[in-house]
């Protein structure tokens, strides 16, 4: 497919797990991408790479810019830069949620502050934010990590609606537990690794984890000026997790 051809695309967070699935899908599919990352290094052309710091407005608005300069525009940002967390209520201190939520939610807040100004000028300009299952259905041991995603899905809903007529579209996916970096350092750290992924792996009808690939494979769904008239909108890949009710095996 060539629905990206001529387009430019930021994507945050875009130098591993679904960040760089996604920017190397919208490369192959005809766009420019640029990358925004802590660590951009390992990041190869035809990909740009630029140094950014979500938590910081400044870092945002220089790498943004310099960006644009060099794709010559901004037609799409992929808010995909987050982190996470695990725990009850209790588990974590004021600064680890002053931390989580700095990042999952006013990050995806100043990146589109940043690009806003420049996406206004495209004629076919989208944001797509990654968001979570666990927006929509209560997990256990996440309480911040899935306060943190239900803002960005509200967020998501009101940004489209502040937009929709200045021609800009706004979406969110939902990714179920998915086969990142991130969730492999989270099985690491568990006492019994194996265990700990086959109770996630069990946890989606699908009985596996959701792959990077097809988590961008939706991003880039949303994305696509293919899909105009979709804006408002949460998708989720996750293995039939929120919408999926199954007997139990033998039954």
């Amino acid at each position: 497919m060539s629905d990206f051809e001529g387009l430019r695309a930021l994507v945050t967070g875009g130098a591993s797990g679904i960040g760089r699935a996604t920017a190397e899908l919208l490369a192959a599919r005809g766009a420019q991408v640029a990358v925004l990352d802590l660590d951009p290094t390992s990041v190869d052309k035809p990909l740009l790479a630029y140094r950014a710091d979500v938590t910081d407005d400044t870092s945002v608005r220089e790498a943004v810019a310099a960006a644009v300069t060099e794709l010559g525009g901004l037609d799409i940002v992929i808010n995909n830069a987050g982190t996470g967390a695990r725990g009850t209520v209790e588990d974590n201190n004021d600064a680890e949620w002053h931390r989580v939520l700095d990042v999952n939610v006013i990050g995806m807040v100043r990146v589109a502050r940043a690009a806003l100004p420049h996406l206004r000028r495209s004629q076919h300009a989208a944001i797509v934010n990654t968001c979570s299952i666990g927006a929509t259905a209560g997990l256990p041991q996440r309480a911040l990590y899935c306060a943190s995603k239900g803002a960005v899905y509200s967020l998501t809903l009101a940004m489209a609606a502040d937009h929709v007529r200045e021609g800009i579209r706004v979406n969110c996916v939902n990714p179920g537990t998915a086969d990142t970096p991130w969730v492999g350092r989270l099985l690491d750290a568990a006492d019994d690794p194996a265990a700990e992924r086959a109770a996630l792996e069990a946890r989606q009808p699908t009985g596996r984890l959701v792959s990077a690939a097809e988590v961008a494979g939706a991003i880039a769904y949303l994305a696509s000026p293919l899909s105009g008239a979709t804006t408002g909108t949460s998708l989720a890949v996750d293995g039939g997790m929120q919408g999926l009710r199954l007997r139990p095996v033998g039954q």
